[in-house]
Formats: C-alpha cells, sequence, structure tokens
C-alpha cells in the first residue's frame, strides 16, 4: 500500500521547486501578462545558479520581442537574435523544440549568431524553450544564458521544463482574466451609458436616438470618454453639448 512520504522524505530539491512554485504562484495571483513573465524570468536565474541570465520572448506584430529580462545582456543576445533571425531562441519558438548549445563559440546551427555572443557579451552556452500558451493566444520562449560552455545539466534543464510549464498556465489564468475583467468594465460602460440615455429621455422628451446622439455630441465637444460623459449626465440630469473652449 502507497503511502504520503513525510517532509524529511521528500529531498530537499523537490521541496525547494514546490516552495518556490508556490511562492512564484501567490506573487502572481493578480499579476498581468508581463508580469508573470517578469516573476518566471527572475526565478529562472534563482533556481539555476549556472544561467547568468535569462529572458522570455514573445511574438508581436509578427515580430520576436522581448517581453522580460533579467537584465540587459539577456536583452542584447536577444536583439542579436532578432536582428539575425536566427539563433536557438527563435528556432525554439518556431520549431517547438528545446536547444541547449553547449558551445555557441563552436556551434555550426548558428554559427554568426555565436560568434557575435561570445564576442561580444562572452556567452558560451544556452537553453531555450518553447512556452505552450496558445490557448491564451500568446506564443512565448524561455531563454537561459550563461557564461561557461556547457554550463547547463539534466537538472537545468528540468528546471526549464517545470518553469515554462507553471509559466504557461500562469499566462493563460492571467490573460482570462484580463479578458475577464476588461469584459466586466465593458458591461458597467453599457449599463451606464444606457442609465443616461433613460434620464435624458426623462427629462428631456428625447428619444431614444436623440438622447445618445446628445451624449456622443457632448463626448466630442469635451474630448471626453462617452462613459465619463454618462456619468456626469446620471448624477446631474443635464448634458452640456458647448465645444471645448468655447463660452
Amino acid at each position: 500500500m502507497n503511502s504520503t512520504p513525510t517532509d524529511s522524505e521528500v529531498p530537499a530539491y523537490l521541496r525547494g521547486v514546490a516552495e518556490d512554485f508556490e511562492r512564484m504562484g501567490q506573487e502572481i495571483a493578480s499579476s498581468t501578462r508581463d508580469s508573470v513573465f517578469e516573476a518566471v524570468t527572475s526565478l529562472a536565474v534563482e533556481r539555476v545558479p549556472s544561467a547568468r541570465a535569462c529572458s522570455i520572448t514573445t511574438i508581436s506584430h509578427d515580430r520576436f520581442v522581448t517581453a522580460a529580462a533579467t537584465d540587459e545582456v539577456a536583452r542584447r543576445a536577444d536583439a542579436i537574435q532578432y536582428e539575425l533571425g536566427s539563433g536557438p531562441c527563435i528556432d525554439s519558438i518556431v520549431e517547438q523544440a528545446i536547444y541547449q548549445p553547449k558551445d555557441l563559440a563552436a556551434d555550426d546551427r548558428w554559427p554568426a549568431y555565436g560568434r557575435r555572443v561570445v564576442e561580444q557579451l562572452g556567452l558560451r552556452s544556452m537553453l531555450s524553450f518553447r512556452m505552450s500558451v496558445e490557448s491564451a493566444g500568446v506564443i512565448a520562449g524561455l531563454n537561459m544564458y550563461a557564461d561557461e560552455p556547457d554550463a547547463f545539466d539534466e537538472h537545468d534543464l528540468a528546471e526549464g521544463l517545470l518553469l515554462t510549464t507553471h509559466a504557461a498556465q500562469a499566462v493563460a489564468a492571467a490573460q482570462l482574466r484580463e479578458r475577464s475583467e476588461n469584459l466586466q468594465r465593458a458591461l458597467d460602460s453599457n449599463r451606464d451609458i444606457g442609465t443616461a440615455i433613460g434620464v435624458l429621455m426623462g427629462l428631456h422628451r428625447l428619444t431614444r436616438d436623440q438622447a445618445f446622439d446628445l451624449l456622443r455630441i457632448a463626448s466630442q465637444n469635451a474630448n471626453r470618454k462617452l462613459h465619463d460623459v454618462a456619468l456626469d449626465v446620471i448624477d446631474s440630469g443635464t448634458v452640456d453639448v458647448t465645444p471645448r473652449g468655447r463660452a
């Protein structure tokens, strides 16, 4: 019969992983997508001592961009890949693969990239993962950079896989939360606009279309959001259609 291991029986490494992921989960419970990315990059360099720097690459408007990075070295290393259109980070995203170049100075898959990051940044090895967050409408990759050749081992590979899996779930949750909040704001705004239309119709004997036109004109003339004008109408029962700057 299987039994649940006690705390003393769980390897310290696994306890550390569990504690870190619990902490990250608490930190990002109400975060935006970009805040999640920042938390993941910070945790990556904390959990993987060999990593000098870490970044997350996403695709925005058909271009690769760095959504989060622990320092300028990671951003510059990413930028070189974007400029060349080739590198472990880009290929891991495009090919849905994991890449672990052990020596960028001698890896013939990315010779131009390897030469530049070695000469300009002193980086010698990498770990790149694709983050599976398509359900949230996000395509991303996690990149770890190191100063030494063959800096990453199987332990680091496992850490990276855990990070990308957890981050993907966190990003999806953040995206869902943002969409829900945006929908609620839209519903609240539409409700307030409808209430303001009703106020104008009742007080000034207007049709629905006439009341809405007054709100729209007031919004344009005052260069204010329609929702803000509607809130004023609800509070005062009046609408000011005087053009801005005119007495």
